[in-house]
């Protein structure tokens, strides 16, 4: 395990809601389209197992993104995401709607965003996660920056941070292990 900070730890051992914002966390920011303008993500392969994963724990996971794109909806049908908002150009009233639908309070609440449109929750949550590729005020304004930049396996680190916090990381490893 990392050697994460008592403080980090404390906040990431009480989170019961991880939400994420999609361009810039889960992918790398950019976006790519095709001639026919159809529109590519790339996603990590190692966000998806750790997002599973942390799911299994009890943990309710969400995605909070500005744009609207199938490949979101299938992205997140494929990890059982259940809370998705897209299209928010208000992310802060997806917020609430996702706080109504889950009932947790803020301070059992994770966000990881990566840009000026991402504060307004980041600055309600027990713990404001960003990534070293976003914006200068998002990273000074969050509790813990990713080892990882967006789309390189920052959602891993989030979910490898809050297993071990909640004590779920080593037995996660451990059912990968010959016995």
């Amino acid at each position: 395990m990392p050697n994460y900070d008592p403080q980090l730890l404390a906040r990431a051992a009480r989170v019961r809601l991880l939400a994420l914002d999609v361009d810039g966390v889960l992918t790398d920011g950019r976006l790519y389209f095709d001639n026919a303008g159809n529109e590519m993500k790339a996603f990590h392969t190692g966000d998806g197992l750790g997002l599973k994963t942390l799911q299994a724990t009890g943990v309710t996971l969400a995605l909070i993104t500005g744009r609207s794109s199938d490949i979101v909806t299938r992205r997140a049908a494929a990890l059982g995401i259940r809370h998705v908002y897209q299209g928010s150009d208000n992310k802060l009233d997806a917020w609430r709607d996702l706080q109504a639908a889950t009932g947790i309070a803020d301070d059992d609440c994770a966000y990881a965003g990566d840009d000026w449109i991402d504060l307004p929750i980041l600055s309600r949550v027990g713990l404001a996660i960003s990534v070293p590729n976003g914006d200068e005020a998002v990273r000074k304004r969050a509790h813990w920056v990713t080892p990882r930049a967006g789309g390189e396996g920052a959602a891993r680190d989030i979910c490898n941070l809050l297993l071990a916090a909640q004590g779920h990381l080593d037995p996660a490893i451990a059912r990968y292990l010959p016995s």
